[in-house]
């Protein structure tokens, strides 16, 4: 009897973790009208109906059809529409051709969320430990959508000439600029990767050891002040800074400035964002880079990037669920640093690159069936960013958590930290 009331005490959690996560990518999509929840505005990119779709599919797939006897699909041509990568699952829509998905309407995706939603709800209480833990994979899988559906709702509306804005809200008084101090790490062997304690994607473990030597690490996120220092000395000009493929890469797309950046017409910059288009907050970290990016403004900083055991090293013990985080729907962006526990902004605001690939810890092995597709065959020619940024679920993320996109990319909310030798 005992272990059947903590089964439903878990259960009942688990419930409340779910209507949450559900409720919020709903709360995301409020303000926008079908059309704008259609576009998708690059290839990287999915329009926000897709996101709604897709996490609904990945519940009525793993859960309800695997596990629930009886059960029904509520169209069964969606799963070829809705499917991301997971080829056990068979053939898909093409992913650069989502934003033609005029149909179904996002009123027909939003009914398909609530009867997967009731369902989900109705058989929590009766399935299985082992489920409970698929159920938590999927609200965990859902938050990173949650993100990536505010970066690519952003991209959509910078695209548009208008610069419309998802979310009208008065901007406050920029923060005050601080001096970048330094903190040093730990140095000799440290243990990084989950420790096995609560939820952790399969890629972020085994726990192993790692060799660190010498060095420290910046207090704070780079900021947009220190950036313009880097452009007005030529950064993008500079040929010396960049990796090979980093300066290829400059060249080819002509980038000049983060992405979102404009240029005000009188020598300054704007920033778009989800707010619309505004003045740039010095204090403010600098987001919309790529690695190659950072890499280049850490060479001209005479430092470098740190490493992911460095950087994981000295983050275990911070609270991840501090800083700048999403809490509800609304127009996120990172702010200025605040007086705290050094190093600070480790979780929040945005993420930071660092100099590791997205490579498999020692002993490293994928969960097993479908699922087993959500992390470790991405692990080529990708790099690690560590951390949370303003659009991050809190509570999402923890000091083990591992991100990961190619280095050209930059339309989430990535940044840096500085680190150096000792």
């Amino acid at each position: 009897m005992a272990a059947r009331a903590q089964e439903l005490a878990d259960a009942l959690d688990l419930n409340q973790a779910y209507r949450r996560t559900r409720d919020l990518s709903v709360a995301i999509v409020a303000p926008l009208s079908d059309a704008d929840a259609t576009i998708q505005p690059h290839a990287d990119a999915s329009p926000a109906k897709w996101h709604l779709a897709h996490t609904t599919w990945f519940f009525e797939t793993f859960v309800l059809r695997d596990h629930v006897p009886g059960y029904c699909r509520f169209d069964e041509s969606w799963a070829y529409l809705f499917n991301s990568y997971y080829e056990a699952e068979g053939a898909r829509h093409a992913r650069d051709r989502r934003g033609m998905l005029a149909r179904p309407r996002l009123d027909e995706i939003l009914s398909w969320r609530n009867a997967v939603d009731a369902q989900i709800l109705a058989a929590l209480p009766n399935l299985p430990t082992a489920t409970h833990e698929l159920v938590l994979l999927g609200i965990n899988h859902e938050q990173q959508h949650q993100e990536l559906m505010l970066t690519d709702i952003l991209a959509a509306f910078a695209a548009n000439p208008l610069d419309p804005a998802v979310w009208h809200r008065p901007r406050n008084q920029p923060a005050p600029l601080t001096d970048m101090g330094w903190v040093e790490g730990r140095e000799g062997v440290v243990e990084i990767g989950h420790d096995g304690a609560g939820f952790a994607f399969d890629c972020e473990g085994p726990r192993h050891r790692e060799l660190l030597v010498p060095h420290a690490l910046a207090d704070r996120p780079v900021t947009n002040a220190e950036w313009r220092q880097f452009m007005s000395d030529g950064g993008y000009e500079r040929a010396e800074l960049w990796l090979s493929d980093g300066w290829a890469w400059v060249k080819r797309e002509k980038v000049e400035a983060p992405l979102y950046w404009r240029r005000d017409g009188e020598g300054g910059w704007l920033a778009f964002a989800l707010d619309g288009l505004h003045p740039l907050h010095p204090a403010a970290p600098v987001t919309h880079i790529s690695h190659y990016e950072a890499d280049a403004f850490a060479r001209w900083a005479g430092a470098r990037l740190p490493t992911e055991a460095e950087w994981e090293s000295a983050a275990q013990g911070l609270d991840p669920a501090a800083g700048t985080q999403l809490d509800q729907a609304g127009p996120i962006r990172p702010r200025a640093a605040r007086w705290s526990t050094s190093p600070r902004q480790m979780f929040g605001d945005v993420w930071e690159w660092t100099a590791s690939a997205f490579l498999p810890f020692p002993g490293f092995k994928p969960a097993e069936g479908a699922v087993g597709e959500y992390n470790g065959k991405f692990m080529s020619g990708q790099s690690v960013l560590k951390g949370a940024s303003c659009a991050t679920p809190r509570g999402h993320s923890r000091a083990s958590y591992r991100n990961f996109f190619y280095p050209w990319q930059r339309w989430q909310f990535t940044g840096l930290r500085l680190a150096k030798d000792l």
